[in-house]
């Protein structure tokens, strides 16, 4: 629901009053409803969950710096919007675009080592869907569905590929549904320029995405056989047993772990690594959900701890029933040996999915 000062209630305009005149609480019950997507609309911006709170929290600022200059021409909505989306423009030109392995270089030999982790911020992150939640709040169905769409990894990882100002078009035109109008206005730009740059952006999205979303497959496919698929997947990690693994997997199956640069195509060759190196470890594990799509928490024994410790989140893209691609976000504890491990995925990010940080022997 927008709120504007000619669309508004009536305590919604008191409100919009109270904080134009320094109420700073009344500023927080105003703009507090919408943390959730705005949340989601600066995730899709930059990439990254750490990155969309830092820019959350600056355009949150910016927005009550600038609270006396808002006169309702606009709903609240859209102001907030422009203000989100700009601060994010200011991120992106501070630093490198944010990608997949499988966008970084070309895929691995299975019996390579894989070498080591790649620190720098470049990487996506896993968005976990209790944040989607929040964003659901004042969405219809068909709407929480397509918010589910638009932070699929596929379509969050294309997004990164366009340019900062082209990818703020899509994303206000086509994921939030705000007119060429609106959009111009935000980006002190013409109608006839939004028009065109969304033609551009709409064409290199295209040509990245899968024929079919995962919220299409995830539907198609049905609950009771997306929770057999999760449960068969982690019986077979624990067991190490190649031959159920293998039986999950489609045969063009990409195995992916940021931050390793590395990554694997094929059903044999993601085999043969999966032999030579994790079903080599001990292993527990928890089902979730990120990015709208399956996922888990994965646990490996740690002598030192004596105990299972957070250590991946899986993130599984299927192809009809079958996995067709494994993300597997590792935590820095695994690379303790590299020395350096920032812009590597923290404990922390267990605990906003939910997550505890170990489990017990």
């Amino acid at each position: 629901m927008a709120i504007s000062s000619t669309h508004a209630t009536g305590h919604e305009r008191e409100l919009l009053a109270a904080a134009r005149g320094g109420d700073e609480r009344a500023f927080q019950r105003l703009v507090e409803p919408r943390h959730g997507e705005l949340h989601a609309h600066c995730y899709r911006m930059l990439g990254s969950v750490h990155d969309a709170e830092d820019a959350l929290q600056e355009a949150l600022l910016r927005a009550w710096r600038g609270m006396r200059r808002f006169e309702g021409k606009s709903s609240l909505r859209s102001w907030l919007y422009r203000i989100a989306t700009n601060t994010c423009l200011d991120a992106i030109g501070r630093r490198p675009k944010r990608v997949l392995p499988i966008d970084y270089g070309p895929g691995a030999d299975p019996h390579d080592s894989p070498g080591e982790p790649l620190v720098e911020s470049v990487w996506i992150e896993p968005y976990p869907d209790e944040l989607l939640r929040a964003a659901d709040d004042f969405a219809s169905p068909e709407a929480s569905y397509e918010q589910r769409e638009s932070v699929e990894l596929a379509f969050v990882a294309a997004l990164q590929h366009l340019p900062a100002r082209q990818r703020a078009v899509l994303i206000l035109r086509t994921v939030l549904g705000f007119s060429a109008r609106e959009v111009a206005d935000s980006l002190e730009t013409s109608v006839a320029s939004v028009n065109s740059t969304l033609q551009r952006a709409r064409k290199t999205v295209d040509e990245r995405l899968p024929e079919r979303s995962q919220q299409a497959t995830l539907r198609a496919v049905g609950d009771a056989r997306l929770g057999e698929i999760v449960e068969d997947y982690m019986h077979a990690m624990q067991q190490g047993d190649v031959d159920a693994v293998v039986a999950l997997l489609t045969e063009q199956v990409t195995w992916s772990m940021p931050p390793m640069p590395v990554w694997y195509r094929g059903r044999e060759t993601v085999v043969a690594f999966l032999t030579e190196y994790p079903l080599r470890e001990r292993w527990r594990h928890i089902p979730t959900r990120a990015n709208g799509q399956l996922a888990v928490g994965c646990y490996m024994w740690n002598d030192e701890r004596d105990g299972y410790v957070a250590a991946v989140i899986d993130v599984l893209t299927l192809r009809d029933d079958r996995i067709d691609d494994v993300t597997a976000f590792l935590a820095p504890w695994v690379f303790q040996r590299f020395g350096d491990v920032s812009g590597v995925m923290t404990p922390d990010v267990f605990r906003r999915f939910g997550l505890p940080d170990e489990l017990p022997a």
